[in-house]
């Protein structure tokens, strides 16, 4: 399946951020559906106040991606911190948040269902 990037419906946008999500991409065994998901990212966003609520308040869904530009440092729930960089392939397992410390893009592919809710609560908190 092939999917340019301006198909792809835009979820959120807000100051800072543009999330994409294009459910029903695959289906990875054990996680039922996935999306394929562009973000664009501006230096300075942080997940933390908009994580706010979920278990942990953190982002329980894992993450496969790779970052096309910028530069994103998650953290775990133990305070653990990594670094991703334009052409770095990641993994990010469930319990992060996501901190962007140069504009950035990144495409990402999550279960559909656990990172719809993740979606759909940032969506709550800003507002719709």
């Amino acid at each position: 399946m092939r999917v340019a990037k301006d198909d792809v419906d835009v979820r959120m946008e807000i100051p800072g951020a543009v999330i994409r999500q294009k459910k029903e991409f695959g289906d990875a065994s054990g996680f039922g559906k996935i999306s394929g998901e562009y973000f664009t990212l501006s230096a300075g966003v942080d997940t933390t106040p908009l994580f706010q609520g979920l278990e942990g308040n953190l982002c329980q869904c894992p993450h496969w991606g790779f970052v096309l530009r910028g530069r994103i440092t998650t953290t775990d729930a133990k305070g653990a911190q990594e670094t991703v960089n334009v052409n770095d392939l990641f993994y990010w397992p469930p319990g992060h948040n996501v901190r962007v410390d140069a504009d950035a893009e990144i495409v990402m592919f999550s279960p559909q269902h656990e990172h719809s809710h993740v979606i759909d609560h940032m969506i709550g908190k800003v507002g719709g």
